[in-house]
């Protein structure tokens, strides 16, 4: 569509069509990093009895999806760095586990500037296809700077960043819905181009989910706009009433619902004294080096943004050992303090956890067995009737 002079202008979204809503009687999904990265989920020397290769991870995603697990992430990153010397692709590897399962959704992790979104779109239509409806799709704007210069890509700012992802995920939307799909961005064009197949036709849903992740208000309007899902990095109750407003009101603004996940690393043991235990071990063997030198790469990549209120910009160097902050979540203790304190998150309005382990096989396991009966059962019951949660560890 052009504006009379030839030049192409944006047409009106009128196919984005939001994902149907979650209410409070619904029960809480979950989901689960997948370990394609060398390293675990903690920079830490502590044992991780984990594995970022596909036998591992094949058969923790069946482990996953036979113990209530909803969704499995797929990170990306691209080269080597702090404490994640080697990777799996992550859109690659997340076809692989669609492809050994049978109910669980895979998301993949990718990146704006170093996909291009019609490619991206026919890739995951045909993951789509072939897993039955079971791909999604994870915007990453992007804090390894150095993923991208020395592919010879540009790196820009921070705003600039999430505008761009803005411009993706719109236009993934028109490539997965629309028949004859244009856009005419600052970063994306496309020109009347029709793909074919389209993703698999499951009800109730337009197109592949697409998750967004952020802190910064430009990412919480941004997900207010245009995501299905916003993921939050570990925060604790304070926090996650935050930015739930802020990208409530964003979504509301524009006349959508947007689903909130939030990040926590799990650790459920049978006393609370051996779970804090294990906690403080973690901490106590950080790899120093490589969490320091994580913590200057993602605060310089959040530091540009308008408010500075990027992602990561007060964490702690306890909380970077998690280096998605998990820790604040304070998942930690027995599995009844666990359960009780996931049920107040579902409270306040979060549809989705998303949990790292440390040793991934034993404890997705435990978790299925110990912790996730008592969240269903803390779930059915009325809301006065439910404990108020043990306090995060400290």
């Amino acid at each position: 569509m052009t504006d009379g002079f030839g030049n192409l202008r944006p047409i009106p979204y009128a196919r984005e069509l939001p994902m149907p809503s979650l209410s409070a009687a619904d029960p809480l999904r979950f989901a689960y990093w997948v370990p394609n990265v060398s390293g675990g989920l903690v920079t830490s020397t502590i044992e991780q009895r984990t594995d970022w290769g596909y036998d591992y991870n094949r058969e923790l995603a069946v482990l996953a999806e036979a113990n209530g697990f909803d969704y499995a992430l797929s990170q990306v990153r691209y080269m080597a760095s702090y404490g994640a010397e080697y990777q799996h692709e992550s859109t690659s590897f997340s076809l692989a586990l669609l492809l050994a399962t049978e109910r669980l959704k895979v998301i993949a992790a990718v990146h704006p500037g170093l996909w291009h979104p019609g490619v991206l779109a026919k890739l995951g239509t045909t993951a789509d296809l072939l897993s039955k409806g079971r791909f999604a799709v994870n915007v990453v704007s992007g804090w390894f700077k150095d993923e991208f210069t020395s592919l010879g890509e540009p790196w820009l700012e921070h705003d600039e960043r999430y505008r761009r992802s803005e411009e993706f995920i719109r236009a993934l939307r028109a490539l997965w819905t629309d028949d004859h799909a244009e856009l005419a961005g600052d970063f994306y064009r496309i020109r009347d181009f029709s793909l074919k197949p389209k993703p698999f036709g499951v009800p109730g849903r337009p197109h592949p989910e697409i998750f967004q992740g952020g802190n910064s208000t430009a990412a919480r309007t941004m997900a207010g706009r245009v995501s299905d899902w916003y993921l939050s990095n570990g925060k604790d109750f304070d926090g996650v009433r935050e930015q739930l407003r802020d990208v409530r009101a964003s979504a509301a603004a524009a006349g959508r619902r947007v689903r909130f996940g939030l990040n926590g690393f799990l650790i459920a043991r049978d006393t609370e004294a051996e779970a804090r235990e294990v906690l403080r071990e973690i901490v106590a063997k950080a790899d120093t080096e490589a969490v320091h030198g994580f913590g200057t790469a993602v605060r310089q990549a959040g530091r540009s943004a308008a408010d500075g209120k990027g992602m990561w910009q007060d964490s702690s160097f306890e909380d970077l050992v998690q280096y998605n902050d998990g820790f604040r979540t304070g998942l930690i203790g027995t599995p009844e303090q666990i359960a009780e304190r996931i049920v107040a998150y579902k409270r306040l309005g979060v549809d989705l956890l998303l949990l790292g382990f440390l040793h991934y096989l034993e404890e997705v396991e435990y978790f299925g067995r110990r912790v996730l009966p008592l969240v269903r059962e803390l779930e059915a019951r009325p809301r006065a009737a439910v404990p108020a949660p043990a306090a995060a560890p400290v």
